[in-house]
């Protein structure tokens, strides 16, 4: 068992997971209907995977915590399908933690045939980063806006729809969530002062959702344009 399967039953249970306009957004941009082939990346707690079905979808969710109960376990970079097996790809909220981001968007894009629905959070500054890491040893990095589009030009996507959502965040469930306490905890509330609520019972982020539409293949000057970005290092 590692840190995510013991996890689950917050993210399942987690009402700022589990519905918000920033997933209703999601769901509609994947455009559901009786029938359609989904597949939902890191599904977590499952909620776009449920709501998805609902709507009469066929959805295959897939995460690498068994613990989460995914259809297939497996990570975000390495998807275990075929080209082109759904109309839509989903992943919500979980490009942060991935290892290698650009390469999971890569193999979303190549497993859709028409979609692919991203969400996640956007890049403040590194005290918010220290704090994430802090908090959550999981945590990667987020990215900017603009690092996230070269993701998707460089994977042979074209931005068809975006918005922006904020996102408040209970401070004491938050932590919580991760069993950060202590010490850890102060440090977390202290580098997060900038963003926090005057009483620091909670503080809000910023969620980007994007509607990217299959393209012909990144030619090479995208791909260079992508890794160029990425190769930056954030700074405040």
């Amino acid at each position: 068992m590692n840190e995510w399967d013991e996890r689950a039953e917050y993210y399942r249970d987690s009402p700022t997971h589990a519905a918000g306009d920033d997933l209703d957004q999601v769901v509609e941009w994947c455009e559901p209907r009786s029938g359609l082939a989904a597949l939902d990346v890191a599904t977590g707690g499952g909620h776009v995977a449920r709501r998805l079905r609902e709507r009469g979808c066929v959805v295959t969710s897939c995460d690498a915590a068994a613990g989460m109960k995914p259809d297939v376990v497996c990570p975000a970079e390495e998807l275990p399908f075929e080209d082109e097996s759904f109309d839509v790809v989903a992943c919500r909220v979980a490009l942060h933690h991935l290892s290698d981001a650009a390469k999971a968007v890569r193999a979303m894009a190549r497993v859709s045939r028409r979609l692919v629905v991203l969400e996640d959070t956007l890049w403040v500054d590194e005290r918010v980063q220290e704090a994430e890491a802090v908090r959550d040893p999981t945590h990667v990095r987020h990215y900017r806006r603009a690092e996230v589009l070269a993701m998707l030009a460089a994977a042979g996507l074209e931005v068809v729809g975006e918005a922006t959502f904020f996102k408040r965040h209970q401070m004491d469930d938050w932590l919580g969530a991760t069993g950060c306490a202590g010490e850890d905890a102060r440090r977390v509330r202290e580098l997060l002062a900038h963003v926090s609520e005057p009483d620091g019972d909670g503080w809000t982020d910023a969620k980007i959702v994007l509607k990217a539409a299959k393209t012909a293949a990144a030619g090479p000057a995208a791909a260079a344009a992508a890794r160029q970005m990425l190769r930056r290092t954030p700074s405040t």
